[in-house]
């Protein structure tokens, strides 16, 4: 990868921009999920007004040479477990075509595990094996092959932990 690129919070100010770019990633994920859009011609994205209000929430746009090229929205799990660390998980992830295949992804993943110190779950639909692949080998290659896959309910999902 010979671009610059960069992980960035988005702030209240441009949440338009990250709503533009949700509108993107759903109509991409109309492939592996059926969503309808609204009598306005939007997905829409149930959860979006809660990444700044709810402290357990972070929305990052991923940009290249400093245009936008993507974002990552992380949210913490609360483990039902309270002898349990909470579990950090991908909630959304989304890199614009012109931006896939060149290690943008991969590399804004791993700032992101970095940033985020401790227990995180990723997971995939069975049926999207593009994503299953790029976060198998995004993770294995992040943890040196330390970590955990299972199927459950429909869904890939790795486990592992990130070090400080």
């Amino acid at each position: 990868m010979n671009q610059a690129f960069s992980i960035e919070r988005v702030p209240f100010e441009q949440k338009h921009a990250l709503k533009q770019l949700l509108e993107l990633y759903t109509y991409d994920f109309t492939e592996f999920e059926p969503f309808e859009v609204d009598n306005g011609g939007l997905f829409g994205y149930d959860y979006f007004e809660k990444y700044w209000v709810e402290p357990e929430r972070h929305p990052f746009f991923i940009k290249v040479n400093g245009k936008l090229a993507g974002f990552v929205l992380v949210r913490m799990l609360t483990s039902p477990d309270p002898d349990l660390p909470s579990i950090h998980s991908i909630a959304e992830f989304f890199i614009m075509k012109r931006y896939r295949r060149l290690g943008i992804g991969k590399a804004a993943s791993h700032q992101v595990f970095k940033m985020f110190p401790g227990a995180w779950e990723v997971f995939q639909l069975e049926n999207n094996m593009p994503a299953i692949s790029f976060w198998r080998t995004s993770i294995r290659d992040y943890t040196a092959n330390h970590f955990q896959e299972r199927q459950e309910d429909g869904k890939v999902i790795q486990t592992f932990l990130s070090r400080p």
